[in-house]
């Protein structure tokens, strides 16, 4: 059978599923793929070793820590789907108003229908994404590359399905797409009657792509394609916290939120060459634009563009850029213009300053003394995120979570004597 047709059948069974959906039931069901979860831990991790094996020699070290399961991890994939079923459901109702001629409007939320989710070798995000469509009241299709494609399968059919069944749910709620081929997710972004909302997990300029596919065709994206977290040091920066922000926005190099970018002002110059030498006892490669190595700093020369995503790079994952700057004003500027907008941080004791900085910049997500590594939806929300979209576009922005994922609709109540 050709792909078009089963990726349409997927999205056709979980169009039908959609109005037996109801908050009791996919908590229910929820519950239950948490207990499968932990029940089939080992036909979970079998399937991912398969999985990660077949790829040790494709992928660069960040993706492979995407890919890669364990105990810890399974248990909160676990832990993550009772914390959804334990918090309220989306709120329905919206603003209310009565108009002069006696007109009732209600604001409310609908579900959208059909979501289509995209994402490489991340496993972990088939949960946590069907998990948000479900608790939104949506069905999803699935699809991933031939590197987890074996993991997610089996939490599709060994966790997913099952649970939903047996909350009394259609298991064809959630689809998949059961093939490695590339086309698959090019057929999921342009069926906009079956699938109207694709979410895109995944590396810079495949992610994009497939952008321009969805926007071919008439569907609407929430594109999670570039990230790298940036960090601005001002004069009046304390030299401990400074620290305490870089290294702990290093702990794992292969995810968006990471540091990326070290912007210095010149008036804190003087931390950088100790910063310099910490990130390097990490292990991790400083590159340095001109000016910043006119500090005498031991970096190597900044050989490509400022706001170069490392977290993407697979030959250099384990890098991050370091510039001087003359003022705050600089470094929004650079962190506004010259970046991918998904977070940014400052480091100051002058709360003018700081708040100067929070108040100027135009990211998704703004910190003052806490890592951009938070730039999450689990952790500033409760709810694990489908993805991080960095539109400079009304809708949902930042971390999306199942709160996003609804349509507006106005419920109008007259006595038959309106008349325009």
């Amino acid at each position: 059978m050709e792909l078009r047709k089963l990726i349409e059948d997927e999205a056709r069974a979980a169009r039908s599923a959609i109005p037996q959906l109801d908050d009791e039931r996919v908590n229910e069901a929820l519950r239950g793929a948490a207990t499968l979860v932990r029940d089939r831990s080992d036909l979970i991790l079998t399937a991912n070793d398969s999985d990660y094996e077949a790829a040790r020699d494709r992928l660069d070290a960040g993706m492979l820590d995407r890919l890669r399961l364990d105990l810890s991890r399974v248990e909160a994939l676990a832990t993550q789907l009772e914390g959804m079923s334990s918090i309220p459901g989306l709120e329905r109702k919206g603003d209310s108003w009565r108009l002069p001629d006696g007109l009732e409007v209600e604001e409310r939320r609908i579900p959208i229908g059909v979501v289509g989710a995209n994402f490489e070798a991340r496993p972990n995000v088939a949960l946590d994404v069907a998990a948000q469509l479900l608790k939104s009241l949506n069905c999803a299709v699935l699809r991933t590359g031939g590197a987890a494609l074996g993991t997610v399968t089996t939490l599709v059919d060994q966790v997913l399905r099952p649970a939903l069944e047996q909350a009394g749910l259609p298991p064809g709620s959630v689809g998949l797409v059961r093939s490695a081929d590339r086309e698959g997710a090019r057929l999921l972004a342009s069926l906009p009657n079956l699938i109207p909302l694709v979410i895109l997990r995944g590396s810079g300029e495949s992610t994009a792509s497939l952008a321009r596919v969805a926007a071919e065709h008439g569907v609407r994206a929430l594109a999670h394609a570039e990230g790298g977290g940036v960090l601005y040091l001002h004069g009046s920066a304390d030299r401990d916290k400074a620290e305490r922000m870089v290294v702990e926005s290093l702990d794992r190099l292969g995810v968006c939120n990471r540091l990326n970018l070290l912007l210095v002002d010149r008036d804190a110059a003087t931390l950088a060459p100790e910063l310099v030498s910490r990130v390097g006892e990490l292990g991790i490669e400083v590159r340095a634009t001109e000016r910043a190595a006119a500090f005498d700093l031991a970096a190597e020369p900044l050989d490509v563009e400022i706001g170069h995503e490392w977290a993407n790079d697979a030959d250099r994952v384990a890098t991050i850029t370091i510039d001087v700057v003359d003022d705050l004003a600089e470094a929004v500027a650079i962190a506004n213009n010259e970046t991918s907008g998904l977070a940014a941080g400052v480091v100051a004791e002058d709360r003018t300053a700081a708040e100067a900085f929070l108040d100027a910049y135009r990211g998704t997500t703004a910190f003052w003394h806490a890592t951009t590594r938070f730039t999450d939806g689990y952790k500033l929300t409760g709810a694990p995120e489908t993805g991080i979209n960095v539109d400079w576009s009304p809708g949902p922005r930042g971390p999306v979570t199942y709160r996003d994922l609804w349509l507006r609709q106005y419920r109008v109540i007259g006595d038959a004597t309106q008349q325009l």
